[in-house]
């Protein structure tokens, strides 16, 4: 019985052909590298999730009461 033929994605960060597999400890990425500079990017708001700013707003102040 063989193998199927393993998915390939393109890496994030670079666009490097990366096999998607088990066996590929960073995946998406290529790399610890590729991996680290996207979280980097997280941490700096390069990358962000749309949403609705009113609705943060609102999401926020209940943060600031005390039970």
């Amino acid at each position: 019985m063989t193998e199927p033929t393993p998915r390939i994605v393109l890496c994030p960060t670079c666009g490097k052909r990366v096999k998607w597999s088990a066996k590929n400890e960073f995946r998406p990425f290529c790399s610890e590298r590729c991996k680290l500079i996207d979280l980097g990017g997280w941490a700096s708001e390069q990358h962000r999730i749309p949403g609705d700013r009113d609705e943060d707003d609102v999401l926020t102040g209940d943060l600031d009461e005390d039970p």
